[in-house]
């Protein structure tokens, strides 16, 4: 493939997805540099992509071509190209009745993947989807071991941070399945249709895994939170799941934990990392997991 060609998407912060075009049809190309990941990444992705097809929109994978660091050759994935307007974009334009149709969209879609079954929480390690450890035993733990990258922090904020994260496992540990997570299922990883609000594309499964059934619905609802679109996520997930919005919700904030230490650490890699960051400070500082998103 002639990367030349290739031109840069807009919406992701890694730089390494590409529009590309040839002979009036369009595709999408991620490149995988040797360092960035395991060799297999591409493999994965496109894998957790054949997984989802049929159940969940996503592209077709056209190519996929595992990394070969000893020749310093990036992986590759090839995939259709979806239409569609991001969620980002689409979200700020719309009134309550559109948010609530969206969201009770996203509130199934949530619910289905949180149905996904896996044996027990981990990473995929290979193109058969095998499932391998964190190599951490719960939240406070992974706070611990991050600690030294959130030097940033005041005191009374690792304090608090701690507190919080042993009251989060507690009820995180009420919940004992594992699932298929996306783990970036924000609104920018998402493609509608701007007339009908259908969903036509979920993006971005470099983060897949297997995990608690709760993480992307805390992702999602991370900054995104206009009342009307909140609420009717939460119904939706709720009635298909079985379960009560404010449980469902409390479970999401809890889950969502581990992202915000994760991205806290990064804070100076991009706009939603720093914005991550704050909302921890913040939850770390009033000891409440449902502390208001800071502003963008």
């Amino acid at each position: 493939m002639d990367f030349s060609s290739l031109t840069p998407l807009e919406g992701g912060w890694s730089g390494q997805t590409f529009l590309a075009e040839a002979a009036g049809e369009r595709s999408v190309v991620r490149i995988y540099p040797p360092a960035s990941r395991e060799p297999a990444a591409a493999e994965i992705d496109a894998a957790v992509l054949r997984l989802v097809r049929g159940l969940v929109p996503v592209p077709e994978v056209l190519e996929v071509r595992p990394a070969d660091p000893a020749a310093d050759q990036p992986g590759l994935l090839v995939t259709s190209y979806l239409p569609g307007v991001r969620g980002d974009e689409l979200l700020p334009t719309l009134e309550p009745d559109g948010l609530a149709a969206v969201g009770i969209t996203l509130g199934r879609l949530l619910a289905d993947l949180g149905g996904m079954p896996m044996l027990h929480a981990g990473p995929f390690v290979d193109p058969e989807l095998r499932v391998g450890d964190f190599g951490v035993d719960g939240l406070p733990e992974y706070v611990e071991q991050r600690l030294p990258e959130l030097g940033h922090l005041s005191p009374g904020e690792i304090d608090g941070l701690r507190e919080v994260a042993l009251a989060a496992q507690a009820l995180l540990d009420t919940v004992s399945r594992a699932c298929l997570v996306h783990s970036d299922l924000n609104p920018k990883n998402l493609l509608f249709d701007p007339e009908s609000l259908a969903l036509t594309g979920v993006l971005d499964w470099e983060f897949a895994h297997a995990g608690h059934p709760y993480t992307d619905l805390g992702n999602l609802l991370r900054f995104d939170r206009a009342p009307a679109f909140e609420a009717a996520v939460l119904e939706a997930y709720a009635a298909r799941r079985g379960t009560t919005p404010d449980p469902a919700l409390a479970l999401a904030r809890a889950a969502d934990l581990w992202a915000l230490v994760d991205l806290s650490t990064r804070r100076q890699a991009n706009p939603v990392a720093a914005r991550a960051d704050r909302l921890l400070r913040t939850i770390a500082s009033s000891g409440d997991p449902n502390a208001p998103a800071p502003p963008g």
